[in-house]
Formats: structure tokens, sequence, C-alpha cells
């Protein structure tokens, strides 16, 4: 088991926090109570940076959608950036991958010209 890190920063688009390690039914409360704390602006959007996710189970897709829903709450996005395969597969599966924004780095996510970008 590789311990959850959660890490905040700025970006011009709003919030981006970096997700390190396994996000499960242990972990995922970690997330939810980052995401409780946070206050977005309407038209920003939050950014769930995966680069360095080793483990996702339901519990940790439960608490990306509940990522997405506090977003909504605040009239703000939510995009997943460097989505690992084994991740990106149960999305697709799921059809979560239709649901959420998902970009091959942060630097994507965050970038206002980046293709198929969601501006506010």
């Amino acid at each position: 088991m590789t311990p959850l890190t959660i890490t905040s920063r700025d970006a011009a688009t709003g919030p981006v926090l970096e997700i390190t390690g396994d996000l499960d039914y242990t972990t995922a409360p970690e997330l939810r109570h980052d995401l409780d704390r946070l206050t977005l602006a309407a038209g920003q959007q939050l950014v769930l940076d995966l680069t360095g996710l080793a483990f996702c189970d339901s519990s940790g897709i439960s608490a990306l959608l509940a990522a997405r829903s506090r977003a909504i709450e605040f009239d703000a996005t939510v995009a997943l950036a460097a989505v690992p395969a084994n991740t990106a597969r149960i999305l697709r599966i799921v059809g979560l991958d239709q649901v959420f924004a998902i970009y091959p780095d942060a630097a994507a996510a965050v970038a206002r010209d980046f293709p198929g970008h969601r501006s506010a």
C-alpha cells in the first residue's frame, strides 16, 4: 500500500490537487476532507493531477465524483490530468470518461488554448 498524499497549488484556471499513492476505501475520506475545505470561484476549473496515482478502487472513483459534485456546487468544472492507464480503463468501462474532462497532463489541463479546454 502506497500512502496517499494530496498537494494543492494554484493555477490561473483554479486549484490543482496532485494526488499520489493509493486512493481506496481507507484513503478516499482524506480526499473528500480536502474537497470539503476547498473553495472555488464560479468559472474556475479544479484539476486533479493523477500522475502519481498508484491504485484507485471504487471508493476512489466515488471520491473523484465527489470532486465533480463539489465543483458543480460552485459553478465550476473539474478535470482529470495524467490518468493512469488502469484507472482510465475503469473510467471508460463505467462511462465516466464522458463525464470528466481528461487531459494528458496538468499543464494541458490548465492551458487555456489546449484543444478541448472548456472555458468558463
